[in-house]
């Protein structure tokens, strides 16, 4: 791969196949995730979802421009399939907007359960649209993860609600983004499908940003408001780069590690404290995610 830094458009082939190393960034990438969801959390009480989702874009493609210098490199502002593109990037504004929205209603544990629906979903789409089949073994590590979010969260003994479809959408639009990310990584840049993504987000929220515009209390949230930025955007940089490494049903069931992590922020943010169940749930979702390293690991791949 060629340096983007000097100017020369990226060269882009078949995705090279690096699981391990794949399994890593998509953890990395969870992480990130996670303080945007309690960082949007924690803004919604005194900012609008709308402005918080339009400046989470603006700050990602700001530092994007920035981090890759842009001005100096337009190739990055090529692509070989604008219409996936398009289509990928209004996925990732409807997983923000989705997702902020239940973020204001829900617990974090809450909206991240149902977007573990995910994994599901991708390793579905992924054989007949990516040709990347799993097997039975990675089917059951799966739903073990699953059944440990279902452990965390407890779903239907105190009724769900009606917020949770909210969660769903922004699940469907993931499993979709994740699909269509691993396709661009065959023909488009790292850094060029991170900018674009950011740029038509960014510019489809303007309107609905300003409208609803309410100028920030303080230093402190302004802060938090371009980390947003940062988050989002290093996040999903981390996650294109993921796809590109490893297939996406060997990284779907990490997504699950996203839970650990989910725990961790409400403690220290919001000071819930993890019970039990919390804590059993989290050491299954770990298990079916070791498992499958494991595999992967004994498997040479």
């Amino acid at each position: 791969m060629r340096d983007e830094s000097r100017g020369v458009q990226e060269k882009v082939s078949v995705p090279q196949v690096a699981p391990l190393a794949g399994i890593g960034l998509i953890v990395l990438a969870c992480l990130c995730f996670s303080l945007l969801d309690a960082t949007a959390k924690y803004l919604i009480e005194t900012v609008p979802t709308l402005q918080i989702v339009w400046l989470r874009f603006v700050s990602h493609v700001l530092l994007s421009f920035v981090l890759f210098r842009v001005w100096s490199n337009t190739s990055l502002l090529k692509t070989r399939r604008p219409v996936l593109q398009i289509v990928r990037s209004f996925c990732l504004l409807g997983i923000t907007i989705f997702n902020f929205l239940a973020v204001r209603h829900l617990q974090l544990a809450e909206t991240t359960a149902i977007m573990f629906a995910a994994p599901f979903v991708i390793t579905a789409l992924a054989g007949p649209v990516l040709g990347e089949w799993a097997g039975p073994r990675r089917w059951a590590a799966i739903a073990v993860g699953f059944f440990g979010v279902l452990v965390v969260t407890q779903p239907g003994l105190g009724g769900m609600h009606w917020a949770a479809i909210y969660s769903v959408a922004s699940m469907v639009f993931y499993a979709i983004y994740a699909i269509l990310t691993r396709q661009l990584t065959a023909t488009d840049s790292s850094a060029g499908m991170l900018i674009l993504s950011g740029i038509v987000a960014a510019v489809a929220m303007t309107p609905a940003g300003l409208s609803v515009w309410v100028t920030p209390p303080d230093i402190w949230s302004w802060v938090l408001l371009f980390a947003t930025g940062v988050f989002g955007g290093g996040g999903h940089f981390l996650f294109i780069i993921a796809h590109r490494m490893a297939p996406a049903p060997v990284l779907a069931p990490f997504i699950y590690t996203q839970i650990v992590w989910m725990v961790g922020l409400g403690y220290l943010v919001f000071g819930d404290v993890p019970g039990a169940l919390t804590l059993i749930g989290a050491s299954i979702v770990v298990g079916s995610g070791l498992y499958i390293l494991y595999r992967e690991r004994i498997r040479g791949i």
